[in-house]
């Protein structure tokens, strides 16, 4: 039996508040194997006026269509199925690959503004904006629209003690661990301990790749693919290698620097970085240098958050990381320093935190880190990034696509 229609348009409604084009994530995969109960459609036609019938009658057609919309390639059918079938499974070697409706809060992509009004107030955002009513960007012909913002899982970041094992990727491994490069945990003094952590960062353009909000011109759109191992990188695990290529580092090696990350720390935990403190990663440490080694190991948690950090750091140094500047709703630009408000994570193993909201970058792991790491199959780490994004949404295309039925699905 279907759900009642009214129960139903009410959800796509409310789907469209981020343009959603089928029902809500968690209830995608059922679509996908369940066929559109018509018997139950003409029996509750039979009960209902003819309001009630023109309504079912419309229901039954974006119903189809959304159907059609992810059944309509025979490639993309099969994909999917690989796809759910694989993200059931964890391998021997430890890890499971990210499954996108278990594994992934899908409220993270909340706080959403439109024209700098935060249209879900029950969510706080890590920056405020300004009330812009409209925006306008460069292009042949020019684009006139509504500045909106909301977040986009985009990217994942591991963290493991075995080289060349991609904990995210199901635990594979795509070489023979080195010895040289092996991770630690190791013990300094009386009290005191040190570890050294490899890292991998994979593009997950999860929306593109799902078909999810295909008219926002400020998604994703790579493809998804292992964009750095730290296994061959030279830099990764060599302090004085890493200093040559961020000098950097000198200036903030002092009490002095150090001190002022304490205020970051209160900050982030209470959900705003300071980006003006670039150098400090919050209540986990030292930004710099960008090397794999973590000289005061307080936890599991601790650490490989803090080299979540300085990996997003060390990318944005080289030009491999974009972000939206607040007052641009058009075209990303490079930010050779990290500016931590665009970013948010979420720990996705070994023990998925799926309970709202994500973590800014610098909050303390006492607040959300507790019982996420254990001995044997627990001690490597999947984080998912979620990045802030800026759409200048067209009010021209939309409006035209408004006024038929073929206008809702596209």
């Amino acid at each position: 039996m279907i759900s009642h229609p009214f129960h139903f348009l009410r959800r796509t409604i409310s789907g469209l508040l981020f343009r959603l084009r089928c029902p809500t994530l968690d209830k995608f995969s059922t679509i996908l194997h369940r066929q559109f109960d018509k018997n139950a459609l003409i029996a509750y036609q039979i009960n209902q006026n003819k309001r009630s019938s023109r309504m079912l009658e419309m229901l039954e057609s974006v119903y189809k269509k959304c159907v059609q919309r992810w059944t309509n390639s025979e490639k993309k059918r099969y994909l999917l199925g690989i796809f759910l079938l694989w993200t059931s499974f964890s391998f021997a070697d430890g890890g499971k690959f990210v499954n996108p409706i278990t594994d992934i809060c899908w409220g993270c992509i909340f706080p959403i503004h439109v024209s700098g009004v935060n249209v879900t107030p029950a969510h706080k955002d890590l920056v405020d904006y300004k009330v812009t009513p409209f925006c306008s960007c460069a292009g042949t012909p020019p684009k006139l629209g509504i500045p909106l913002t909301f977040w986009e899982p985009t990217a994942l970041i591991d963290v493991t003690t075995t080289p060349y094992k991609l904990t995210a990727w199901g635990g594979v491994s795509i070489s023979q661990a080195d010895v040289r490069k092996r991770g630690s945990i190791a013990h300094v003094g009386e009290s005191g301990r040190s570890s050294f952590y490899n890292v991998h960062y994979y593009n997950f353009p999860i929306l593109h790749w799902l078909g999810l909000l295909t008219d926002f011109s400020c998604l994703d759109s790579s493809d998804v693919a292992v964009s750095y191992l730290s296994e061959f990188d030279p830099f990764w695990d060599d302090d004085q290698w890493a200093s040559v290529l961020n000098p950097e580092v000198f200036l903030f090696s002092n009490p002095l620097a150090q001190a002022a990350c304490v205020p970051d720390c209160l900050a982030s935990s209470a959900g705003s970085p300071i980006d003006q403190l670039f150098w400090c990663a919050g209540c986990m440490g030292s930004l710099y240098p960008f090397v794999g080694y973590v000289p005061h190991h307080v936890g599991a948690i601790q650490a490989s958050y803090l080299l979540v950090h300085r990996l997003l750091g060390k990318l944005h140094s080289v030009g491999m990381r974009f972000g939206f500047r607040e007052d641009d709703f058009c075209d990303k630009t490079i930010m050779p320093r990290i500016k931590k408000t665009i970013y948010k994570t979420q720990l996705v193993q070994p023990i998925a935190n799926t309970k709202a909201p994500c973590q800014p970058l610098g909050k303390s792991d006492l607040f959300w880190g507790a019982g996420k790491s254990f001995p044997y199959g627990g001690e490597d780490f999947v984080y998912l990034i979620w990045t802030k994004k800026h759409c200048c949404l067209d009010m021209v295309k939309p409006a035209i696509k408004a006024t038929t039925l073929d206008g809702i699905i596209p």
